[in-house]
């Protein structure tokens, strides 16, 4: 895991793409994290004649959760639903990009960084011996 100075926090991935994208679903299913939507940006850009290496976007959350942040911080729906994104730079080599907590906070003056609990769930997602 690397967190960048964007507060884009980044994964890379053991598996394919195709693999990667079907697990972090499987993940979310076993969760019961609801997906919102699936977005294969690759697919769009070939629609209209352009080439983009394999990258999709899952827009998923727990609206039981967000729901009461958005309330409070009206701002936050910018953000929410979170975002996980799924690409490959080159072949072989699948990384995954989510938006830090600590970013959240900042940007959205919360008391504390929200939602800690999904880089943990990717982190072990990543590497099943990572502690909790």
């Amino acid at each position: 895991m690397t967190a960048a100075s964007n507060g884009i926090i980044r994964f890379s991935s053991p598996w394919t793409f195709d693999d990667t994208v079907e697990r972090i679903e499987a993940l979310f299913r076993a969760r019961k994290i609801k997906l919102f939507a699936r977005i294969n940006q690759a697919a769009e850009a070939a629609a209209v004649g352009l080439a983009l290496r394999p990258t999709t976007l899952l827009i998923f959350g727990d609206p039981a959760k967000g729901t009461p942040l958005m309330d409070a911080y009206p701002g936050l729906a910018i953000d929410l639903p979170l975002k996980v994104l799924v690409s490959e730079s080159a072949p072989g080599e699948v990384h995954l990009g989510l938006t830090s907590p600590e970013f959240l906070q900042q940007r959205h003056g919360l008391p504390q960084a929200p939602f800690a609990e999904v880089v943990r769930l990717f982190a072990t997602f990543i590497n099943p011996g990572t502690p909790p």
